[in-house]
């Protein structure tokens, strides 16, 4: 599929991997909105919505800030009708936003339990549900989540229950939209990188610098998400890839451009073994 004047909308987009696949899509010429949150700049994170779209314009596409948080449904309606208005349609979707607290049941405030489940589950799924009607009217249209393979390994519950059950939600979903709307033409996959990001999450909140050393480039992840979405949506839809399985169907094996730090020896991620 020829990104060309395709609509793609992205939540939490200003920053990381959501402005990582904004950007490679652009330089496609798509028109990318970008659903986020970050108006003003927090310098522990970097960016906002509107520098965003400012690199996107640069790279070669068309850019609609749009400020977000779909943790609210009237924001999230209000946000695809803007979209759609300015653009004329939805192509494709990428539920990025997510939020992340790892820790066990008993350091698991309710605060921290209802925003994960607020944002991953809840805020993903009325998001697609409000992009449905439209992607609808797409010739190939595409839902893309970015969640894990589902394991059955007990360590992944028991280490972070609240957030697995949330990331595992999501992938779920999925594999529900998958199969609900395959006669729509409707495409719906998740995506996971095989190791870390080098994120803002995995700077402040994970492993700070000795972590980001060990990890990929945000750019890994873009590029096995254009892969994707090029597909044609009725020849690849229900799965639950990898980053890496992804490019290496592409016949891309050496990844080594992706290292922050080449020397390094890789950090798995999570859900994976």
């Amino acid at each position: 599929m020829s990104f060309a004047n395709k609509t793609v909308l992205i939540t939490g987009a200003s920053r990381g991997i959501g402005k990582a696949i904004g950007l490679r899509l652009a330089r496609e010429g798509a028109h990318i909105v970008i659903a986020s949150k970050s108006t003003e700049e927090d310098p522990r994170l970097g960016g906002t919505i509107y520098s965003a779209a400012e690199e996107m314009k640069a790279a070669g596409g068309e850019a609609l800030a749009i400020p977000v948080d779909i943790r609210f449904e009237e924001q999230i309606q209000e946000a695809v009708q803007r979209a759609v208005a300015h653009f004329g349609g939805i192509d494709v979707l990428v539920n990025n936003a997510s939020a992340i607290h790892l820790a066990k049941t008993e350091q698991t405030p309710a605060k921290k339990f209802d925003l994960m489940h607020d944002i991953n589950v809840r805020g993903t799924f009325l998001m697609t549900q409000s992009c449905i009607p439209y992607l609808k009217k797409s010739s190939n249209a595409h839902v893309l989540t970015l969640s894990p393979p589902i394991q059955k390994q007990e360590k992944w519950l028991g280490n972070h229950l609240a957030y697995t059950l949330s990331k595992y939600n999501m992938s779920m979903m999925t594999l529900g939209w998958s199969e609900e709307f395959r006669e729509a033409g409707i495409a719906a996959n998740s995506l996971w990188p095989a190791t870390t990001i080098d994120t803002a999450a995995v700077r402040n909140l994970l492993g700070g610098e000795a972590l980001a050393k060990r990890s990929r480039k945000p750019e890994i992840v873009a590029d096995a998400a254009y892969y994707i979405l090029r597909k044609p949506s009725a020849a690849c839809t229900g799965n639950l890839f990898t980053d890496v399985e992804v490019l290496a169907a592409e016949g891309i094996t050496n990844l080594s451009s992706y290292s922050v730090a080449p020397e390094s020896n890789l950090y798995r991620d999570l859900f994976l073994d």
